[in-house]
């Protein structure tokens, strides 16, 4: 019995598997049966052991392969990470202009009817038209109106037949100039006065942008107050030129004052003042003062060229900070060429009157107001009172500080006789606001300086301006000041 247990000891010490397997196979366990089937079972364990050994390798390659695998999904999920992380910004970039796009588009407009066209178009967001349609509606660009600083302007007709004006822009489009013009497409489409010009819709494609404006039969102002040679256009009666200034008064006012966001122009001009077939005025060009540098036409200024030389208030050209009574001073300038009937800077007129505003304001200062009424033909009281009025409104408009402008609103009101009128001061002699020659020579310095910057002039003077007189130094700044005039003739 010993020698038994201690076999079968043994034998579990061997393989103690076996007896489990024993166990599990419900074999009954005897000592006679003991040795017989230890010796067998021991022949077993070779096999099982190797077997073991082999599925132990198997298992650990099998973990090792499992945990390589696993390693390379998560770098190509960091690298495929990476990759998107950059493809998805670079779509955000070029997209940003387009969502903004769609976001002015999400309104689909049919062109019917010319009458359910306009009504839709003023409760409904701008058009978007794509190239294709805009070369279609233009005969391929092929009936230029005319050009300016922001682009050409050409004649379309839509399917439904209503006439428009497409301004193809040229201003240089960057990142950020792209999404001030989506910005400022939003706030133009929403705009709406009977003395602005509407928005019909906009081109934003990737060789066209583009403006669609309603089509003005008269042109513009400009064309009706020079005596150019060749013009063939009909010379207007005073009452229809004061109803222009009136009125353009008023699109200016509702820019300002009225509109849900302020707008200031930057570059009111005849060329900008269009006439409907009854000559009624349109504002042109209002809210695209942001879209960067423009052509040569215009001044290079701080913030972006703005103004028209011979039109823009001296803090554009003197890079001043610059505010709607920008606006002001320009209206101003249009009021005297409306008087005069001519350019503000003539040399054909003689040196006397080639810079008008200034003839002007020496025939009101010494009571001779009569003759700048003359220039016009006007006979009548009543239109010459209204000479009259718009004569000093001209010289408030333009004068150099702009706290001392009026508003729009008190334009407006001057002009139409609700409003009296105060006489007005010099406005081209604020030097003498000085009060003390070094003040006055720092001023005039500067003043000097960035107008010689802005026009080009080919000499210079070799005395220091504090060196120089008052009356000298007056005299430098006003032919300088003359100079910027003298652009908007060439």
């Amino acid at each position: 019995m010993i020698s038994n247990f201690y076999r079968f000891r043994d034998f579990v010490r061997v393989d103690s598997s076996s007896m489990l397997f024993a166990l599990e196979s419900n074999q009954a366990y005897s000592p006679e049966a003991s040795q017989t089937w230890g010796t067998q079972q021991l022949q077993s364990v070779r096999y099982i052991h190797l077997w073991h050994l082999s599925s132990v390798s198997a298992t650990a390659t099998v973990v090792v392969m499992i945990a390589l695998i696993r390693r390379c999904r998560v770098v190509r999920k960091k690298i495929k990470k990476k990759i998107v992380k950059k493809v998805l910004e670079e779509i955000e970039r070029k997209n940003r202009v387009g969502a903004a796009c769609d976001a002015l588009e999400d309104v689909v407009i049919e062109i019917g009817p010319v009458e359910k066209f306009l009504n839709e178009i003023l409760n409904e967001k701008p058009m978007r038209f794509s190239s294709e349609q805009l070369a279609a509606c233009t005969k391929n660009y092929s009936s230029e109106l005319g050009s300016g600083g922001y682009g050409v302007v050409y004649k379309g007709e839509l399917p439904n037949g209503l006439l428009v004006a497409v301004k193809v822009l040229k201003v240089s489009m960057n990142k950020k100039v792209q999404e001030a013009f989506m910005a400022e497409i939003g706030t133009i489409g929403r705009t709406y006065h009977v003395h602005l010009v509407r928005l019909y819709g906009f081109c934003f494609d990737a060789d066209t942008k583009a403006l669609v404006y309603e089509f003005l039969e008269k042109g513009s102002l400009e064309k009706y107050l020079y005596c150019d040679e060749g013009s063939t256009a009909t010379r207007l009666e005073w009452a229809t030129l004061h109803g222009i200034a009136v009125g353009t008064a008023k699109g200016i006012r509702y820019l300002h004052e009225e509109c849900q966001q302020r707008i200031v122009h930057y570059d009111i001009k005849p060329a900008n003042i269009l006439l409907t077939a009854d000559y009624t005025p349109k504002v042109a060009d209002f809210g695209l003062a942001r879209l960067g540098e423009r052509e040569n036409t215009h001044m290079s200024l701080t913030g972006g060229g703005r103004g028209t030389p011979g039109y823009a208030a001296p803090e554009l050209w003197m890079a001043l900070p610059a505010s709607e009574k920008c606006d002001v001073y320009s209206f101003g300038m249009v009021l005297f060429e409306i008087l005069g009937r001519r350019r503000n800077y003539d040399p054909c007129q003689g040196e006397s009157k080639e810079w008008f505003p200034r003839w002007v304001w020496e025939r009101y200062a010494q009571g001779e107001i009569e003759d700048v009424v003359a220039c016009d033909g006007i006979v009548g009281d009543a239109d010459r009172e209204k000479a009259e009025m718009m004569c000093k409104v001209a010289l408030w408009c333009v004068q150099f500080q702009p706290s001392a402008r009026p508003t729009m609103s008190s334009v407006v009101r001057m002009l139409e006789g609700e409003m009296a009128i105060v006489p007005p001061v010099n406005p081209f002699h604020y030097v003498m606001e000085s009060s003390s020659a070094s003040t006055s020579s720092g001023l005039w310095s500067g003043t000097y300086q960035s107008s010689r910057d802005t026009t080009a002039r080919e000499s210079e003077l070799s005395a220091s301006p504090a060196a120089k007189s008052t009356d000298a130094m007056i005299e430098d700044v006003e032919r300088a000041y003359a100079s910027v005039l003298a652009k908007q003739s060439l």
